[in-house]
């Protein structure tokens, strides 16, 4: 099913702009063709700009231009960061297995890290395999639910994957905006490979000393819990403690010298800062340090986490959160909120964010253009350069305004193809319809919008059903249509339904 909430466009326009015609399949290249016209393209924004000029900087300042940093935990990461400096970072941020994807949220944290490796530094993204079981109390008033293992198993291969493939194609999204890079490794790792190792007598007797309880209290995120009344248990009271080992571990076997979260990390990044400091001097070795960095929690005006849409959130995983319903969201964040979602969220230059988009903006917002660049940016980060495109072409397919007309034809198979990816096709098979060959069109609309015939007779009656390119009313108040593939379906495998305003059905055919 479609949802959005935007703009609809007359039949009559329709008539007039899509055309049908019959012929063999054509590859679509969207690089090479914009149907949204008043749109600048990725090589317009992108080409010959002051890249350079912005990435010649302190990379710490530079994120903080792009909204990205909240805190850190020290001021030499200024200068540490500037780009003649001598130093290298391996940095890390880690996730939990709560979820079976990351949200939007989880992208503050991954986009730091993506800044730092297009700097040449290596990067390690965390699967909380271990911690996962205990559970962070940052952030929440209540303990949380206890998982199921196998559904904890499922969830951090997911994740697992999530992490790689998002610091991997953001690369290949830098190389498409011409963003200058100089790539450094990426590594993804379980810390339930060295939690299953440690005995708890073994782990009090080694650390349990360079730990202070003063310190554990004093943190907001077991203070808050603590005056509560629900309280806390010891479980998530001592995951501060297993999240500081996971910092002594990545730094001691594998060089990582920072650790980045969200601002309700803070107690538990410093609590991993004070324990390497503390091994360190016990062991007499030249201390090295270590740094924390945390990023803002991204709102919208209302106060609301922003990535959460009537009380779901925002996916990266294209199953839960198709590319298209991505699409739609960042094409309806409000005016207020998109200039720094722009800086946040994708590589613009931000001379580019600040001096062409949103002017042009300005200009005429009812169009939204700073809103289309975004969901196109953000979507091919995360789905793949060039699937941003896709979405905005089924967008003005399916939802083209008098200021943005759909100008293309389009076949079936051309429909098909970009339809795919775009993760809202549906596909049935004929020998799913008992006796398709007399059987009620109303029956075929109900298996495949999941509506009962009841629902769907209503509409009709109502005049809520429209079928094909150009999106005829559909008109059967007896309910005696017959579903008929040459005249229902676009070539004989493709059907288009509109219920109401705003849901389409997409579904093709196959024998």
């Amino acid at each position: 099913m479609l949802l959005r909430t935007s703009h609809r466009t007359p039949s009559v326009l329709l008539r007039h702009l899509v055309k049908r015609y019959n012929s063999s399949p054509s590859s679509i290249d969207l690089s090479k063709r914009d149907t949204v016209t008043i749109i600048p393209s990725v090589y317009e924004l992108t080409q010959d700009k002051a890249h350079t000029s912005e990435t010649d900087t302190s990379l710490v300042s530079y994120l903080q231009a792009r909204h990205l940093v909240e805190s850190i935990t020290s001021d030499d990461l200024y200068e540490i960061t500037e780009p003649d400096a001598d130093v290298k970072f391996k940095l890390y941020c880690g996730a939990d297995p709560t979820a079976a994807s990351l949200h939007l949220g989880n992208l503050l944290p991954l986009m730091i890290l993506l800044h730092f490796r297009l700097r040449g530094n290596d990067v390690v993204g965390l699967v909380g395999g271990a911690t996962g079981k205990v559970g962070d109390p940052s952030g929440r008033e209540t303990e949380r639910t206890q998982m199921e293992r196998a559904e904890r198993e499922t969830n951090i291969i997911k994740i697992q994957s999530q992490l790689s493939g998002f610091l991997n194609k953001g690369i290949e999204y830098a190389k498409s905006r011409q963003f200058p890079q100089h790539e450094g490794e990426v590594q993804v790792v379980n810390n339930a490979d060295w939690w299953s190792d440690i005995k708890m007598l073994d782990f009090l007797a080694d650390y349990g000393r360079f730990i202070r309880i003063s310190s554990m209290l004093a943190r907001e995120s077991i203070s808050a819990r603590l005056q509560g009344q629900a309280g806390i248990g010891f479980n998530e009271f001592t995951y501060q403690i297993l999240q500081a080992y996971d910092f002594w571990h990545l730094h001691k076997h594998h060089g990582v010298n920072m650790q980045v979260g969200g601002n309700d990390q803070w107690g538990n990044i410093t609590a991993g800062i004070d324990l390497i400091s503390r091994l360190q001097r016990q062991t007499n070795s030249e201390p090295t340090p270590v740094y924390g960095l945390t990023v803002p929690l991204l709102t919208t005006p209302s106060g609301q986490k922003f990535g959460k849409s009537a009380g779901n959130a925002i996916f990266i995983d294209a199953k839960l959160t198709t590319p298209y319903q991505m699409y739609q969201y960042f094409i309806n964040v409000p005016d207020d909120m998109v200039e720094k979602l722009l800086k946040i969220f994708t590589l613009l230059p931000l001379s580019v964010i600040e001096s062409e988009i949103i002017p042009r903006h300005e200009q005429e917002p009812g169009i939204r253009l700073a809103q289309r660049i975004l969901a196109r940016e953000v979507v091919d980060l995360i789905h793949g350069v060039g699937v941003g495109d896709e979405m905005a072409y089924i967008t003005g397919f399916l939802y083209p305004t008098p200021d943005q007309p759909f100008n293309d034809v389009v076949s079936a198979d051309k429909l098909i193809e970009t339809f795919k990816k775009s993760g809202i096709l549906k596909t049935f098979k004929l020998s799913d319809f008992e006796n398709i060959d007399d059987i009620k069109l109303s029956s075929v609309l109900a298996k495949v919008t999941g509506n009962s015939r009841r629902e769907i007779k209503n509409l009709i009656k109502s005049g809520g059903v429209y079928l094909g390119l150009e999106r005829d009313q559909f008109e059967d108040p007896d309910d005696v249509v017959l579903f008929d593939r040459e005249n229902h379906l676009i070539e004989g495998k493709l059907l288009l339904v509109r219920l109401g305003k705003q849901k389409y059905f997409v579904v093709e055919f196959t024998e």
